[in-house]
């Protein structure tokens, strides 16, 4: 694992769990990661039919998910099960939630949804209101991305849905950082294969009887990309940890803008290093990096990041 933290027993139970369990499962379903795995009840309180955790234990799913491709729909999720469990923890639905049965995905904008093409249940948030709609309540568009993973475009009628009691003004902004956050996780997890695998070339690739890994030049490339995703994992980490915090909002900025330019470094130095084969369906690597770029996209303005940064810092 490419982020380092202070784990609980449970949550090094559950590291050791999803990285065995990936090893036989490179491409897994959602029944399996909730059935196999119980990955859905995490964020839920045991009390509401859930296993606990927060962020580190979303940290350590969405990092070992994000290789898998399968990080999008169980991040959107987990953040809209764990917020409706602070607004209404008593809610009906939560226990469905928690065993995957039934799926549910967190709306911040109704655009590029992730896990809204195959949501059953939308949670809709925003500073005045949290909303609970079904999806037959919307209209919904699936759109397929640029990486291959799949989102939707909603249409919600503004009297859809259940009206939730709770704190909205509190949990919107909570579910927007961590959800940057967790994606600067899932980041970490991409750049973390795209290095292994690009070492595991070089050491297998031979040019004048020697391993290319060997070229001095091609050696300081990866020392460049491994110092750039240990860069961006370290600041996930400190936004990670920094979670519900006074400083959290700067945490959150500083690892977004270092994990959109090392995803670019370690992505590029990858797929070069790989010279022509860095871009063919046969191997992984495009598809990673694809993935990355993909998520990096959607983290909103850098210049408004770096700007929020600097006055957090004030």
């Amino acid at each position: 694992m490419a982020l380092d933290f202070p784990l609980t027993d449970t949550a090094a139970m559950l590291r050791d769990a999803l990285q065995r369990y990936l090893a036989d499962n490179p491409r897994p379903g959602w029944q399996g990661l909730a059935q196999d795995l119980g990955l859905m009840g995490v964020g839920i309180p045991e009390e509401c039919g859930g296993t606990g955790g927060g962020a580190i234990e979303r940290a350590v799913v969405i990092e070992a998910l994000g290789p898998a491709h399968a990080g999008a729909d169980w991040l959107s999720h987990h953040l809209a099960a764990s917020a409706l469990a602070q607004l209404a923890p008593d809610h009906a639905l939560l226990p469905s939630l928690a065993d995957g049965s039934a799926r549910i995905a967190l709306v911040l904008d109704p655009a590029l949804v992730a896990g809204g093409a195959k949501a059953d249940w939308f949670l809709v948030l925003d500073q005045s209101a949290a909303r609970l709609v079904a999806a037959g309540q919307t209209e919904r568009r699936a759109r397929a991305m640029f990486d291959g993973t799949e989102t939707a475009d909603l249409t919600i009628p503004a009297t859809a849905g259940e009206r939730l009691g709770g704190d909205a003004g509190a949990v919107t902004p909570w579910a927007h950082q961590a959800w940057l956050t967790g994606r600067c996780a899932e980041c970490a997890g991409l750049m973390a294969r795209m290095l292994d695998d690009t070492a595991q070339y070089l050491n297998q690739r031979e040019q004048f009887g020697q391993p290319i890994a060997r070229f001095q030049v091609l050696r300081h490339r990866m020392a460049d990309m491994h110092m750039a995703s240990l860069k961006a994992g370290a600041l996930t980490e400190r936004a990670v940890l920094a979670e519900g915090t006074p400083g959290w909002d700067h945490a959150v900025s500083a690892a977004t803008v270092e994990t959109t330019d090392a995803v670019r470094i370690v992505g590029e130095g990858a797929v070069q290093l790989h010279g022509g084969m860095g871009v063919t369906e046969e191997l992984e690597l495009g598809g990673l990096f694809k993935r990355g770029l993909t998520i990096t996209s959607t983290f909103g303005s850098r210049s408004a990041h770096l700007a929020r940064h600097a006055e957090t810092l004030a």
